[in-house]
């Protein structure tokens, strides 16, 4: 009898091993499932959702699974909500969807200005979603922009999603922005969020333009000088008031926000010249201190204080420039104090008079003025942000060039 039972509880064992692992074999093959690299979420005529669903080819991976012959599979679907459009397409390819490879989200303009925080809700609701999947608010249509995105120097478009924010940290002319991000700054008293401004570029070349080494940083998605094989561009910063998008940055207004906020490693910028009129200078700059921002309340209002501090050196050289004297390089470091002034108090003003939105996150700094949190959340900061005056200084140590030296 003993034996008799030990025989069955094995018996079982291996029933409940085949069955359990033959489950997971049919849910987790590559087979059953589509792996989704990106979703574009636009409106249709009627007011429905059309969702674009980009996947990866496996067959077009070679058998290392470096090369990619075709860059994606892009299909779309018209529904009356996201999750209905994600049960479609699981009925229309056949395969489960899965989001947990997803590296991108694009909400098209038209769409982030009716409010995407139910669509947001949603996604950050499905646990496949990563929190650092980042997202895109497009210009153009959410569909074109995906349609029109091709890595240049990647092999794999799932790698290009990857890794195109990373220009933040040393252009600061588009940023990182994640849908968990997102998610906390729409939660958040005292900050809002933010995304990247995406687009095509469909523009012609600016041949004729003057003083077009000024209008280089003044540029977004849509606008910028640039042709080539990959029309899609993600120039900017896309602003959001709980949760719909009220504005619009440039390059040079992204780079003060990355600068305010301490997320850039360097960056170029282009000031007049101290010693030819109507000529200007390149200069790349990196940070010697972190930005200091404090808040005082004054009459009730947000006294806010910034101070910048960077270092540099010069990039463009020019036949018998004087940059290596002193007095030079003193000049050319207060036309880049100056001139940063000037840019980063406008970036703040307008985020505050023009828009009334902290992408900043200037609140954190604001909590020091009031004894509990109840009083912070009475004083209703995302609100009171539209008060505020700023007094912006920075400070600019300019060298010359790192290979020019004195003969």
């Amino acid at each position: 009898m003993n034996s008799i039972a030990k025989k069955f509880f094995v018996f079982l064992l291996l029933f409940v091993f085949i069955t359990m692992f033959s489950a997971s074999y049919k849910t987790l093959n590559l087979d059953n499932i589509a792996i989704l690299v990106s979703m574009a979420v636009d409106r249709s005529d009627t007011n429905r959702y059309q969702v674009t669903f980009q996947f990866t080819n496996s067959s077009s991976v070679s058998e290392t699974g470096t090369t990619e012959k075709a860059p994606s599979i892009v299909n779309t679907i018209e529904a009356s909500s996201l999750s209905s459009a994600i049960n479609l397409m699981n009925a229309y390819i056949g395969k489960e969807l899965t989001l947990s490879h997803c590296k991108l989200i694009v909400f098209s303009e038209e769409v982030a200005k009716q409010g995407i925080q139910d669509e947001i809700y949603t996604l950050m609701n499905d646990s496949q979603i990563r929190p650092s999947t980042n997202i895109v608010i497009s210009k153009c249509t959410a569909k074109a922009y995906i349609q029109n995105s091709k890595p240049i120097l990647e092999p794999l478009i799932t790698k290009y999603y990857e890794v195109f924010s990373n220009s933040s940290q040393y252009t600061g002319y588009t940023v990182n922005a994640t849908i968990g991000d997102f998610f906390n700054d729409m939660l958040c008293e005292t900050c809002e969020p933010f995304a990247i401004l995406g687009g095509i570029n469909s523009e012609p070349l600016q041949t004729n333009t003057t003083n077009v080494s000024q209008k280089d940083a003044n540029v977004k998605a849509n606008e910028s000088p640039v042709s080539g094989s990959s029309r899609s561009e993600n120039i900017g910063l896309a602003i959001f008031k709980n949760g719909t998008l009220v504005g619009e940055l440039n390059a040079i207004e992204t780079l003060s926000f990355l600068s305010t906020r301490n997320e850039v490693e360097g960056f170029l910028v282009t000031v007049p010249n101290p010693d030819v009129e109507n000529s200007y200078i390149d200069l790349y700059l990196t940070p010697a201190k972190e930005t200091k921002t404090k808040v005082d309340l004054v009459n009730g209002s947000p006294y806010v204080t910034v101070n910048y501090s960077f270092k540099g050196r010069i990039y463009s050289m020019k036949n018998g420039a004087k940059y290596l004297e002193s007095d030079v390089l003193s000049a050319v470091s207060n036309y880049c104090s100056s001139y940063l002034e000037s840019t980063f108090s406008s970036y703040l003003y307008k985020t505050s008079k023009e828009f009334g939105t902290d992408i900043n996150g200037i609140g954190k700094k604001a909590l020091t003025n009031f004894f509990t949190m109840p009083d912070f959340e009475t004083y209703n900061w995302n609100e009171n942000y539209r008060n505020c005056f700023f007094d912006v200084h920075v400070d600019t140590n300019i060298k010359s060039g790192s290979l020019l030296t004195e003969t």
